[in-house]
């Protein structure tokens, strides 16, 4: 049996319906059954829980269960600890193999302040003594539309740096395979794009493929913090939104791998690619 968190997500939808059209019997685990996907193919069973932090319920939901596709929470200042409670009841429920969805350049210093949540993570999940598969991608294709604001322009202190983002189908298409085959026990696969682009770059793309005129600011970190100052959110949020651009600059996301062609046997989307048939 393989569990399945996160499916009513954009990774989790996309896993699930994979798993079901190749026959592979899966549960589902969620805070919303009514938001569960209904995937045609193999056994599919939903169970609810009130998430990481329910314990017993993520115990309840995971006995039984042998391979454990655990999403990321979302951003939160206790998400290593929703994690932590998580991890540790799938091992109780005799859970023996965790993919993690975890994130390219994951590190305890990682200039992007949520990698190194992802790095706890996968410390946790490390000692706790299960075998593990962790699934580091870089930023999402499909969002790059929605970086430019209402005016056409992309704003972050990104500089020159470079970035190669990965479209969700790949990565689920990507994830199938780790999850069905034990010979990924063990290793760590970084999923991106099959080239790395500036963001000047990209909007110059977003430019060429879209309906208006995109541009890119190169902001200061003062200018990045005032820009995001309307959005209303806590500090440790906007400090998390600005260094994904920090990181872009620092260098650190500037990763191509041949890690979704060898995993899902087919190249990744590019970015000019996906722009054209949107």
């Amino acid at each position: 049996m393989i569990g399945v968190t996160g499916a009513t997500g954009e990774i989790g939808r996309r896993l699930a319906q994979r798993l079901a059209a190749a026959g592979v019997a899966q549960r589902l685990i969620v805070r919303d059954r009514s938001r569960a996907p209904a995937p045609a193919g193999a056994a599919c069973e939903v169970v609810a829980f009130g998430g990481y932090a329910d314990a017993d319920g993520m115990r309840r939901a995971c006995d039984g269960v042998s391979t454990l596709f655990l999403a990321s929470a979302r951003e939160s200042e206790d998400r290593v600890q929703q994690h932590r409670t998580a991890v540790d009841a799938a091992a109780a429920a005799g859970v023996e193999r965790i993919v993690y969805l975890s994130f390219v350049g994951a590190a305890p210093d990682a200039t992007f302040t949520f990698a190194r949540d992802h790095h706890a993570t996968e410390q946790h999940i490390r000692a706790s003594g299960l075998q593990f598969t962790f699934s580091r991608q870089s930023l999402y294709l499909d969002f790059l539309p929605h970086l430019a604001g209402a005016d056409g322009v992309i704003r972050g202190p990104a500089g020159d740096g470079r970035v190669a983002p990965v479209l969700r189908d790949d990565v689920a298409d990507a994830l199938v395979a780790m999850i069905t085959d034990r010979a990924h026990a063990g290793q760590t696969y970084e999923l991106t794009g099959p080239g790395a682009i500036t963001l000047g770059e990209a909007a110059a793309l977003l430019t060429d493929f879209g309906d208006r005129p995109v541009s890119y600011v190169d902001e200061t970190l003062e200018e990045a913090r005032a820009s995001r100052a309307g959005y209303g959110a806590p500090a440790w949020e906007v400090a998390g939104w600005i260094s994904t651009y920090t990181a872009i600059a620092a260098g650190e996301l500037d990763v191509v791998t041949d890690h979704v062609a060898r995993l899902a046997g087919h190249e990744p989307v590019s970015v000019r690619a996906f722009l054209a048939s949107r």
